[in-house]
């Protein structure tokens, strides 16, 4: 049985300050496109038209 001990949790309720919490932070490197597609509706099929952009989804899905 999992047991939680009440004293040491929390609660941040929607009723808590969210001034003292940051928004959000992001990472995000700098990307060298040097390629793009020449014919534009092969870009618009990938949907970008950087090829080095055009990567299949390789993830699965959640399931229970």
């Amino acid at each position: 049985m999992n047991t939680v001990n009440t004293a040491t949790r929390k609660n941040f309720g929607f009723n808590e300050s969210f001034d003292r919490f940051p928004i959000a932070m992001a990472y995000v490197p700098w990307q060298r496109l040097t390629n793009i597609y020449e014919d534009l509706d092969e870009a618009f099929e990938n949907g970008t038209i950087f090829p080095e952009l055009n990567q299949p989804f390789s993830g699965r899905r959640c399931c229970k």
